[in-house]
């Protein structure tokens, strides 16, 4: 996979190796797939096992999959939260990361602002949020997201066009609502 590492940081089980008396500074990422990976897997094929039935053909199936995907990862980001594991947005960061160099402000702030965001994407449509969430967050090209989705290049970047409108509105409405809470 582009991007990713062969081998990450242990950032998570600092606590367990220590009580092992084990020396485990660094994981491969064969390494955490086998520790995690499949609870992820599950919670996926979990949510699409109660969903099948409601799904009813309005995008392509790898759409949808790639949406409840989406979905599952996110919660895990919030889950990792509460653990009080700092999660980093670029592999290149993993040895840089220092906890301490945030202040409970700034977390707050920012855990606050990506809530913010995650209720605007709550709010755009699926076919407009799947195809702004692979641009503009996963980086993908117009011509991939064209044919992860089984869509006509055109329809996304119409779909993009349209998500991005939305989402400057949301933003738009959000920055008046904090103006005014402010006054």
């Amino acid at each position: 996979m582009r991007g990713i590492p062969d081998a990450i940081s242990s950032l998570n089980e600092p606590a367990h190796n220590a009580k092992r008396g084990e020396d485990e500074t660094r994981l491969s990422v064969t390494q955490v797939h086998e520790r995690h990976g499949e609870d992820v897997y599950q919670e996926v094929f979990i949510v699409v096992h109660r969903r099948l039935g409601s799904f009813s053909g309005q995008c392509a199936m790898t759409t949808w999959l790639y949406e409840i995907c989406f979905r599952v990862a996110a919660g895990y980001r919030r889950k990792a939260h509460f653990r009080r594991e700092e999660l980093v947005s670029d592999w290149s960061e993993l040895d840089m990361a220092d906890s301490s160099s945030t202040s409970p402000e700034r977390q707050l702030v920012a855990a606050r602002q990506a809530k913010q965001l995650e209720r605007i994407l709550d709010d755009l449509p699926l076919e407009y949020r799947v195809v702004f969430v692979m641009f503009e967050i996963e980086g993908m090209s117009s011509e991939q997201i064209a044919e992860s989705v089984g869509a006509p290049l055109g329809t996304v970047y119409s779909r993009l066009y349209r998500a991005r409108k939305r989402f400057a509105r949301a933003l738009a409405r959000l920055g008046a609502a904090q103006m005014e809470n402010k006054s």
